[in-house]
């Protein structure tokens, strides 16, 4: 009779570690689900921050292409600083 205690015994404590195991098991299944969510959202964020950044980063390359721009620098040249273009007299080639 002995036995069949001892083996009942064990095999309650089999099912609870069993059990425990279960509901740990669920737990971290959950909690790693929703880290999961969390960090897609964030990855979604910053995904969403990257585009707006290189659009961003187009229009600068876009408005430093048009305000170097040779006639508007040639235009601002003359209108602003009354430089102008030098004559043939002032001119001197220098060759090496």
């Amino acid at each position: 009779m002995n036995t069949d205690i001892s083996t009942g015994s064990n095999m309650r404590a089999t099912c609870l570690v069993l059990l425990a195991a279960v509901v740990a098991s669920s737990i971290a299944l959950a909690w790693s689900k929703h880290r999961a969510r969390e960090l897609y959202q964030t990855l979604e964020k910053l995904s969403h921050a990257q585009d707006e950044a290189q659009l961003e980063w187009g229009r600068l390359q876009l408005e430093q292409a048009t305000w170097s721009e040779n006639s508007r620098v040639e235009q601002i040249a003359r209108e602003r600083l009354g430089l102008q273009f030098p004559g043939p007299e002032n001119v001197m080639v220098i060759n090496q």
